[in-house]
């Protein structure tokens, strides 16, 4: 098992040291944020200067060795823009990201799950249709235009819930956000987890378990650790797209969380803002893949001796 760990930690590592060349190559190609530090009047002398004291005049592997060094040592530099170091830009307003994708990771798979049981043990239900034709919809329509449905429909017509916000200390002002970012890994996971569960409850030692007379509880728990074997693996890609998804819903109803200052950042060209945003979420992307992973290998045990 600790071969299995030191494994997966050491392609951890490698996959963060090769997404951060791309992110800081790809922001690097935004354009040149001289442009947002000083005014377009400026002297040629004003502008070289600043050029030099961002370092933006060095060779561009020089540069991302210092922001690598600097990263480790847990500094992101400062924001062009804001002219505030992006590590506290960040820690401001990660809470409120982490709460939102982590409710919603969990939302997703305890309703995913619990649909996906229901509906691969009784696969010929009108129950079990229902919940296939939905989760078509859930996973095919678009979050932003769900979310602004919901807004309507909920906040703007009916006045049910607040329309946006986080921190007020409600969680009325919750449930709409959460609710449009999880849907289409609810739907997602319900239909893994009822293929899953249909795969599982046609092999033999479940048919003979139920041949032998055992209770249809005792059989559906007996059947579950194995079913839940995909839907635990699918956990990585839907905590990433969740975190990436959280962009949009953050937009649409005004959650302070990272992803608004990542479009801030994007749009005004601030390469430290956007460079620590993506280095944060795909560190948390990683993360939550490793420990995925490692869970994997506790309810599968040939995976760990492989």
């Amino acid at each position: 098992m600790l071969g299995f760990i030191i494994q997966r930690f050491l392609q951890a590592v490698v996959v963060m040291a090769v997404m951060s060349v791309i992110v800081f190559v790809g922001v690097y190609a935004i354009g040149n944020p001289v442009d947002i530090v000083i005014p377009p009047d400026a002297t040629q002398e004003i502008r070289e200067e600043a050029i030099r004291r961002l370092g933006l005049d060095r060779p561009l592997w020089e540069q991302y060795f210092i922001f690598v060094t600097n990263a480790l040592q847990g500094d992101f530099g400062r924001s062009f823009v804001y002219n505030i170091p992006v590590l506290e830009l960040i820690g401001s307003r990660l809470p409120a990201t982490l709460e939102l994708v982590l409710i919603s990771v969990v939302s997703a798979t305890v309703l995913g799950v619990a649909l996906g049981i229901y509906a691969g043990y009784k696969p010929d239900s009108w129950v079990s249709k229902t919940i296939m034709a939905v989760s078509v919809l859930g996973f095919s329509v678009p979050s932003f235009w769900v979310g602004l449905i919901l807004i309507l429909t909920f906040a703007v017509s009916l006045g049910w819930l607040p329309a946006g916000g986080w921190g007020e200390g409600s969680l009325l002002h919750k449930i709409l956000p959460i609710f449009t970012l999880a849907l289409p890994q609810i739907a997602i996971i319900a239909r893994l987890t009822r293929g899953s569960m249909i795969e599982v409850l046609r092999a033999h030692h479940i048919r003979t378990a139920r041949a032998s007379g055992l209770p249809p509880g005792v059989v559906t728990r007996r059947a579950l650790r194995g079913a839940l074997l995909p839907v635990v693996s699918y956990l990585g890609p839907a905590a990433a797209a969740l975190l990436t998804g959280s962009v949009v819903i953050e937009t649409i109803f005004g959650i302070p969380g990272i992803g608004r200052y990542f479009v801030q950042g994007a749009l005004n060209r601030d390469y430290t803002l956007v460079m620590g945003t993506v280095v944060t979420v795909a560190l948390f992307v990683v993360l939550f893949n490793l420990l995925v992973d490692l869970l994997y290998a506790v309810l599968d045990p040939k995976v760990r001796y492989d």
